[in-house]
């Protein structure tokens, strides 16, 4: 679906149309639309998605018009959906086309002929977005940002059909890490070539590839390059956001608490869980800081709810958990 459910994350926030305003209930509508998302109530989500945008005079967020498309394809309104994604295609001239075209969402739609004509004018934007760009480091991201995510967009799926422990969920992993493999390779060459590099040279996707492959590295390669991803926000080349999660990531393995609680555990009983978090009363002033959602969003994903002084008493369990899941 959207950046708020992966560091794929990629999408602007822009009005459709330049100076609009949105109204009042907007922002709430849009929460209450993500919230039956999250409850699997696809079309009732895609509705509520209409309201918020009925309700500024048609005006939407391109993240939200994008989620809305999710929705809607997903609760089978198909005609709405693609209104929705020809609206930030044409309008806001949205260019993520590997994304597009790889999310799991979407995909009741590759089978309709008006697929191919908004792919054909992604595929345009992406390429005129890119035209100053170099170009065949862009190309070996795109390649490697789509072998990334491919396998992950099916875990979730497999994982609530099958479990995670099943062998379909093992065997899924193994090809994920072997493709990691290959990635990391392509990567670590262009970082130590180049430095890490920004927006003006590899595009947004490009930018987020170089944190996708070294988040998912593991504990060694993620400490040799947190240091220079320190320095490339410093220096307006990477998200801090996509800092965050890094950060909490390797504070983890290295045995600390995260700081930023965008680390999800899966402990041995099957349920999720929020990592050991340092700070729990102001997490959500952190994530501020950097540019992240309230927590209590973020998790509703993973069908969490954030209650700080239920988390609070049930930490010393948790931090019980993790050691498990580190000593696997």
């Amino acid at each position: 679906m959207s950046m708020k459910k992966s560091v794929l994350f990629l999408f602007l926030v822009l009005s459709i149309r330049s100076g609009a305003q949105l109204s009042n209930e907007y922002p709430g509508l849009v929460k209450q639309a993500d919230s039956l998302y999250n409850g699997k109530f696809y079309k009732e989500s895609g509705e509520v998605y209409l309201k918020a945008f009925a309700s500024s005079g048609y005006v939407g967020m391109t993240n939200d018009r994008y989620n809305a498309a999710c929705a809607m394809a997903l609760g089978g309104m198909t005609d709405s959906a693609f209104f929705q994604l020809d609206r930030i295609a044409t309008k806001v001239k949205y260019a993520d086309y590997n994304h597009l075209t790889t999310d799991p969402d979407l995909a009741s739609l590759h089978t309709d002929a008006r697929w191919a004509k908004l792919c054909a004018l992604v595929k345009e934007n992406k390429e005129k977005a890119e035209a100053n760009l170099n170009k065949p480091l862009v190309a070996i991201l795109d390649s490697v940002y789509i072998d990334d995510q491919s396998g992950r967009q099916q875990y979730e799926g497999m994982r609530e059909k099958f479990g995670n422990n099943s062998k379909e969920v093992k065997d899924l992993w193994k090809i994920i890490n072997e493709k990691d493999s290959v990635n990391l390779i392509k990567v670590t060459k262009i970082l130590d070539q180049y430095g890490w590099l920004g927006p003006d040279v590899v595009g947004n996707e490009g930018n987020s590839t170089l944190f996708l492959v070294i988040q998912h590295s593991d504990m060694k390669i993620q400490e040799k390059y947190l240091p220079m991803m320190r320095e490339a926000v410093k220096n307006h080349h990477a998200r801090a956001s996509s800092l965050a999660l890094l950060e909490d990531r390797v504070a983890l393995k290295e045995g600390r608490k995260q700081i930023y609680g965008s680390q999800i555990g899966y402990g041995p009983d099957e349920k999720m869980f929020i990592s050991p978090l340092e700070d729990p009363d102001n997490v959500d002033k952190r994530r501020a800081e950097v540019g992240l959602g309230p927590l209590a969003e973020y998790v509703q994903h993973w069908n969490i709810k954030w209650d700080v002084e239920e988390y609070k008493r049930q930490l010393p369990e948790i931090e019980k958990k993790q050691k498990e899941i580190s000593a696997k």
